[in-house]
This record gives structure tokens, C-alpha cells and sequence, in this order.
């Protein structure tokens, strides 16, 4: 089979397929394309599909990711990166983790409501929650729908710690509620920066911000006392590997306390997806960077063994490994996320509950 670089290659997306969903009994396929009168695979514009959930906090018991609990209030997501392990979760859905993960997207828009209830169960005791988990609460529809900015308002009315993950700069909207919830030591934010190299961001993760943007986005967050975290995250061995040391220098001098990391795994469908991807976009190194994830992977794209998973282990791993520990030593020396002030917490309407 022959990898040629793919003259239809669809600009401002990741994925360039739709890989079949395994709960799925039928698929569409195109064995005779001189029978069609269109192409069978298009780049779409996005699509918003609503869901109503019963409730929004998801409880993780994984032994890696122990307590771990999170609110998505989107599913799918517009920035269509390449690598995105929550892509598998679309097909539950009865999409594609490829294209469709990308331009049809699941809002929940009861999501604060819910969060309040999810508050106010009978002895509750509060644990940071993660925004998000699975896709990013500050991806483009966010800047409209205002679903994760509602549910802000929820934690700072109940004094409740909360730690974000993203990778755009729409959350500097949001610095009035951040600034007061870290007043009280009850927010975090992490910031994903994967590469600061241009050409490879508008291929990688081609709905992104620039990695420059989201540097200033540590910036004006650290200087309104908002603690931040970078997350060299995904590293993808070949591709943006050596990049660790420049991009926690230059988070560290934007005011960034802390840095943090993980090894692409290639899960599900996401390993069809990425092998696509790579020869399609780097077609001279992909067998390289291919190789090099395996070897962090007991020779294998899909891993998912606890532990190894998210870390990686053998020679490859270990000197990403050592690049990482040096770079956090040399810049961020001396620094660290501060802690959660639990003991705010006020569930409010809990006592008129009680009165039932």
C-alpha cells in the first residue's frame, strides 16, 4: 500500500478519515467511486447536537487516575487534534472518532444545573473537580454557548476547587470568576502547550490557538495571581520531543509554577487515525515516529496498561523522561501549584433540603 502524501487533504482538519465504529452493524464504504456523484468523505461544516444528561460529574477509580473526577460539557470537539485520546469516547455516540469527532459536537447545555445538584447531594464533601476530563471546555462553541463560564459561577457560589485543562485562550474571558476562585485557593488552571513550532501546530491540532497565544494566556492568568500549570502534553516522540525544555523555559517565564507530561498512546481507533495522519502529513518521518511510540509501548500503538499508559517505559521513554526532569530542575526550581482550600465549601440550600 502505498503512503504518498495525499493531494485531497482536508486544511483545518486532523483526521483526514472516518474510522468504522465498532458498535456499529453497517458502515459506508467506496469500492466504485465512478458510480458516485459526489465524494462519499467531505469536509463538512460542524455540526451542534444536544444532549440532556441525568448528570454531569464523572468519578474515575483508575489506578493511575485515583479520585479523579471531571465534567465534560461538550463531547467531541472542534480542535481536532490528531492525537486525542477522547476521540474512542465519540463512538459511543454512534460517531466516527475521526471527522465526526471534530465537526459534530455534543453540548450539554443543563450542565451548571446539574453541577448544582451534584452540590447539594446529602453529605458531600468537596474534591477538586477537572474541566475537563475528555474535551476541551474552552473550545470554539464555548465562546457562544457559555456553558463552561455558567458552570464557573456554580463553583465560586459554593467555594468549590476546581482545575482546568485547556488549550485556548477563550478562558482569558473568564479571569473576573478565575481571579476570585483563586483568591480563595480554589482554582488551577493547566495550560496544553504541544509545540511552539507553527508548521507542525496547523497540522497537529489545526483548531488551535498558536502556541505563542497560549503562552500570553499563562501570562495575563499568572499576573491576576491565577495559578498555572503548562502541560507538555502529548509528547510524540520524533515530532515534538525536543521541544520540552524550550517550552518550560518559556511557560516558566510567563509565570507558569509547575509543568506536567504525557506519552501519546494511540488507542482504539486513534492508532488507524494517527498512521493515517502521519504519512499523510510526514510522509519522510512517519515510520520513525511510528517506531519510537511502539518502543514506548512494549511495542505496540495501543497500550493500555496502567501505569505505562500515560508514562511510557524503555530507552525512548526514559530520555524523554530525563529531558523533562532537567528542564522542570533549570527553570521552575523552587516553585509549585499552591494547594486547595477545602474548608470553604457551602452548600447552599443544603439546610432547606434537610427540612425534607
Amino acid at each position: 500500500m502505498s503512503h504518498e502524501q495525499n493531494e485531497e487533504f482536508f486544511k483545518g482538519r486532523g483526521a483526514q478519515v472516518n474510522t468504522h465504529n465498532k458498535f456499529l452493524k453497517n458502515k459506508y464504504v467506496q469500492e466504485h467511486i465512478e458510480g458516485l456523484d459526489e465524494q462519499l468523505l467531505e469536509n463538512t461544516h460542524t455540526q451542534l447536537f444536544e444532549e440532556n444528561p441525568k448528570k454531569i460529574v464523572s468519578e474515575s477509580n483508575s489506578p493511575d487516575l485515583s479520585h479523579f473526577h471531571s465534567i465534560n460539557p461538550y463531547q467531541g470537539c472542534e480542535h481536532g487534534c490528531i492525537y486525542c485520546y477522547a476521540r474512542n469516547s465519540h463512538e459511543y455516540y454512534g460517531f466516527s472518532a475521526g471527522l465526526d469527532f471534530e465537526r459534530k459536537i455534543i453540548v450539554k447545555r443543563n450542565a451548571p444545573e446539574l453541577l448544582e445538584k451534584y452540590f447539594n447531594k446529602r453529605g458531600y464533601q468537596p474534591i477538586p473537580i477537572v474541566l475537563s476530563g475528555n474535551t476541551d471546555c474552552y473550545q470554539p462553541i464555548e465562546r457562544k454557548l457559555k456553558i463552561t463560564r455558567g458552570l464557573l459561577q456554580v463553583f465560586l457560589k459554593y467555594k468549590h476547587p476546581v482545575s482546568i485543562i485547556t488549550k485556548n485562550n477563550v478562558i482569558l474571558r473568564d479571569m473576573d470568576i478565575l481571579s476570585e476562585l483563586a483568591a480563595m485557593k480554589l482554582a488551577h488552571v493547566n495550560m496544553s502547550v504541544t509545540t511552539l513550532s507553527e508548521s507542525l501546530r496547523q497540522k497537529l491540532e489545526p483548531r488551535t490557538v498558536t502556541g505563542m497565544s497560549r503562552l500570553r494566556v499563562i501570562e495575563k492568568l499568572s499576573d491576576k495571581g491565577i495559578p498555572c500549570r503548562v502541560m507538555v502534553a502529548p509528547i510524540i516522540p520524533g515530532l515534538n520531543s525536543n521541544e520540552i525544555p524550550d517550552i518550560i523555559k518559556a511557560a516558566a517565564d510567563r509565570g507558569a509554577l509547575s509543568a506536567g507530561f504525557t506519552i501519546v498512546r494511540l488507542n482504539g481507533s486513534i492508532a488507524e487515525i494517527f498512521t493515517d495522519w502521519i504519512y499523510k502529513a510526514f510522509p519522510d518521518r512517519a515510520e520513525k515516529v511510528l517506531n519510537m511510540i511502539k518502543a514506548c509501548h512494549d511495542g505496540k500503538l495501543n497500550d493500555s496498561d496502567f501505569g505505562r499508559r500515560m508514562s511510557g517505559e524503555g530507552h525512548v521513554a526514559s530520555s524523554i523522561h530525563q529531558l523533562y526532569r532537567m528542564a522542570c530542575v533549570r527553570f521552575l526550581s523552587g516553585r509549585e501549584m499552591p494547594g486547595y482550600d477545602l474548608s470553604l465549601f457551602t452548600p447552599r440550600g443544603g439546610k432547606q433540603m434537610d427540612l425534607f
